[in-house]
């Protein structure tokens, strides 16, 4: 089986180390970067899928993008580990991108709904 098969019952997306106590100060720095054409955070629309941080405080942040051909697909990874790297305690921060599965306007928080007129 491979990395893409979905075994039933197993969440489409990883769980975050939401225990980790570096993990709230790496969501608000997620909540600093912005889809440039939408005046919404990438957090809260949705667009980071897990946050992963290990024992040695190292960052592995997998997000998606609203559509696979949004303008600023190759430099928003770079600005969401710019964002994160200088948190104290973050050792090493790396940011993956996925389609799988595809963003959907679902996956953004009520706030986002909210600012965006959706509610």
């Amino acid at each position: 089986m491979d990395d893409t098969t979905q075994v039933e019952g197993e969440p489409l997306i990883k769980p975050s180390s939401t225990e980790h106590p570096l993990y709230d100060s790496v969501v608000d720095a997620c909540r600093t970067v912005y889809d440039p054409e939408i005046p919404v955070n990438i957090y809260d629309l949705g667009l980071v899928y897990t946050i992963t941080i290990n024992d040695e405080s190292e960052v592995e942040i997998l997000m998606t993008l609203t559509a696979p051909g949004c303008p600023v697909a190759g430099e928003m990874p770079g600005w969401v580990a710019e964002a994160v790297e200088p948190l104290p305690g973050v050792k090493h921060v790396n940011v993956g991108m996925t389609f799988d599965p595809p963003w959907g306007m679902e996956m953004m928080s009520d706030e986002a709904r909210l600012e965006l007129g959706f509610m």
